[in-house]
């Protein structure tokens, strides 16, 4: 399960050979405090490794960015007009607890650090699922996280909308407090230059998604996709880590809607997580976020103690 399969081709490196493409004039302005407010709750990323990987990476998706200006010039020039440039938009997916958020936020905090100076917004597809009413309703609640749990007519009216430079968006907030969709809480998305859009979700096209099968779907409006990738075995033990320090921190909060766990005993802990991992993180994984890892454009595999071992980046 964990093996590449490149029916689609990719160009391989290690950290050391991805290093050298970092360009001459890029220079790392984030300081050590603002890495600290990138890290997901239990991630570990130095500066080192920020240099090594997430500077070239940012090269990369401005020369990418650079390229479809040119390209918009060459259609403005065709037509005898002007068109109104629509966002650049980055997705960041991969499997529960691998490090999506960090990889969000660091990317985040580099983009806006190009001499372009974006104007760059970062938003989750948390907020698209359906509140837990409706999927307690619809018996659903086991499969949160999987396709059948997301608004996606929803998602997509924003995805349309946002490159269509309509200004002022809503997107729905998601509490992982209350482990439900905020109620008329939003986050505005006010005509980016940039948009990181960051979910497990957000490589699936439509045969993900028979409700909407045939028609345009997420994929089709990315721009540049990004997949994190680690084996099972070590997203089992990040989740497990994971769990346990939320057990002593946010489900110690009355108003967690995991506070039943927040003084379980350690050993009960770790069943119950290898439990929930099991039954729904595993199971997603391997028929809904797996399968949509070949259709990046380049792949991010973590080693057990959450530094990059490789790089793929697509032919």
């Amino acid at each position: 399960m964990d093996k590449l399969d490149f029916t689609s081709p990719f160009f391989k490196f290690s950290p050391q050979v991805w290093a050298t493409f970092a360009h001459s004039s890029n220079r790392l302005s984030l300081t050590e405090e603002e890495l600290k407010h990138c890290l997901a709750f239990n991630d570990r990323i130095t500066l080192d490794e920020v240099r090594t990987i997430y500077l070239p990476l940012s090269r990369l998706l401005y020369l990418y960015e650079r390229s479809r200006h040119n390209r918009a010039r060459v259609i403005t020039q065709f037509l005898g007009k002007d068109i109104e440039s629509s966002p650049f938009i980055i997705s960041i997916s991969g499997s529960v607890s691998v490090g999506k958020t960090t990889t969000a936020k660091l990317l985040y905090s580099l983009i806006k650090a190009w001499p372009t100076e974006p104007k760059v917004s970062l938003i989750t597809t948390d907020g698209y699922l359906y509140p837990n009413k409706i999927l307690e309703e619809r018996g659903i609640m086991n499969q949160k996280g999987f396709p059948l749990s997301y608004d996606v007519r929803r998602l997509m009216k924003f995805l349309i909308d946002v490159k269509d430079g309509v200004p002022n968006l809503q997107v729905p907030k998601y509490s992982h407090l209350s482990y439900d969709v905020l109620p008329d809480e939003y986050t505005i998305v006010d005509r980016p230059d940039i948009l990181i859009i960051e979910g497990v979700n957000v490589l699936q096209n439509g045969a993900d998604y028979p409700q909407v099968r045939n028609r345009i779907f997420i994929s089709d409006f990315i721009d540049f996709a990004i997949y994190v990738d680690a084996k099972e075995e070590y997203l089992i033990d990040w989740y497990i880590d994971r769990f346990l320090k939320l057990r002593e921190s946010t489900f110690d909060d009355p108003r967690s809607y995991f506070h039943r766990y927040a003084h379980m005993p350690e050993n009960e802990a770790v069943a119950l997580a290898r439990i929930i991992w099991q039954s729904v993180n595993h199971e997603n994984l391997v028929q809904n976020i797996l399968p949509c890892r070949n259709r990046a454009h380049l792949i991010l595999q973590k080693g057990p103690h959450h530094s990059i071992e490789n790089v793929y980046l697509r032919k």
